[in-house]
């Protein structure tokens, strides 16, 4: 079946000496991956390896067989041209992170129109603003609410958060509850949306520190859950 949709790419591997496997969420489909023949060396073909970067926002006529194996691109072009994204280098950095940790956290094959319209405005966003120290934050947390396990916030005041059943509360009943400056700037991103985050005033060590809380929580609630390691090198951009 012939399709024609919107895709975020999040990963291309060599394979052989001259194709490319891309991975790609496509606005119809989900996750798909495409085998890209040849692309590597052809210079005359429809598709270019550089359109296959990271986070690249692409339109696509693909051949879908849905059969569980590698699908196949007839044609593409870049839906929305980056102007920062993969030249700043903090943002590069947040690029590998943010796309090796989608890779591992989105892995159905069925269209989510609400997710893939947050993927698509976000990085926008990210790609036209200056202030981005506070995005993978942001993004991480927003991100749980549409893999599903959006923290419960009713109890918000509360000083312990419990990192394994995702809620605020008020006593510590096991190991995996969690208090102290790192809960309350982890609360801080709470009711703010792009255009206020960067109202929240966090130093180096705070950030870092948050994201760890973050990627542990991401670690209880996303099944095959792997660190990325892309993180060594965002740690680097941030020090």
């Amino acid at each position: 079946m012939v399709v024609a949709t919107k895709a975020i790419v999040f990963s291309a591997i060599k394979y052989s000496e001259a194709d490319l496997i891309a991975s790609c969420y496509t606005e119809v489909a989900g996750i798909k991956s495409y085998l890209l023949r040849n692309i590597l060396k052809s210079k005359k073909g429809k598709l270019k390896a550089s359109y296959f970067q990271p986070l690249t926002q692409l339109e696509l006529i693909a051949e879908h067989k849905n059969k569980g194996r590698l699908e196949f691109i007839k044609e593409a072009k870049v839906f929305y041209p980056y102007q920062t994204l993969h030249t700043n280098i903090v943002k590069s950095g947040l690029v590998m992170f943010l796309s090796e940790m989608l890779k591992n956290c989105i892995r159905e094959e069925e269209p989510n129109q609400e997710l893939y319209t947050f993927l698509e405005q976000s990085f926008q966003w990210l790609d036209q603003s200056d202030e981005v120290a506070n995005f993978h934050i942001f993004f991480l947390l927003q991100l749980s609410m549409h893999l599903g396990f959006y923290p419960d916030a009713s109890n918000i005041d509360e000083s312990y958060f419990n990192i394994m059943d995702g809620n605020f509360q008020a006593i510590n009943t096991s190991n995996y509850c969690l208090q102290g400056p790192q809960i309350e700037n982890f609360k801080k991103f709470f009711g703010v949306n792009l255009e206020t985050l960067n109202t929240i005033k966090l130093s180096k060590k705070d950030r870092h520190n948050l994201l760890e809380l973050i990627l542990g929580y991401y670690s209880f609630h996303v099944q095959g859950y792997q660190k990325p390691k892309s993180l060594v090198v965002l740690n680097q951009l941030y020090s």
